[in-house]
């Protein structure tokens, strides 16, 4: 599922090769981003963003979309009153359920 996710994200950004790809158990994970936990990058998406600051989760997706061609305008709607814990709750449950969402896909 996570490398579903990135594939998506991957097609999808506004600018080829925006986005860096590490596995959160990788040597070069934990030597460049040493403020990333690797049980908490097991547990969510990470994003580091140009000035070092870390969004996980349901507070990367925001910044995500705002960096792809097509769903741009979706980063908005987090904007909201409420869309933040909504987006955190939604992101949780999708998070605790990856494995088994990740069965309804078939390997591509």
């Amino acid at each position: 599922m996570c490398r579903a996710a990135a594939d998506w994200v991957r097609r999808n950004a506004l600018v080829p090769d925006i986005f860096e790809y590490l596995p959160c158990r990788s040597a070069e994970t934990r030597s460049r981003f040493p403020a990333i936990a690797e049980a908490a990058c097991l547990q969510a998406m990470h994003l580091v963003l140009p000035g070092g600051t870390i969004l996980a989760g349901g507070q990367a997706l925001p910044e995500i979309l705002r960096r792809t061609r097509r769903y741009g305008w979706a980063a908005i709607l987090f904007r909201f009153p409420g869309a933040g814990i909504l987006s955190r709750l939604l992101y949780g449950a999708f998070a605790r359920r990856r494995h088994r969402i990740s069965r309804l896909f078939p390997p591509v």
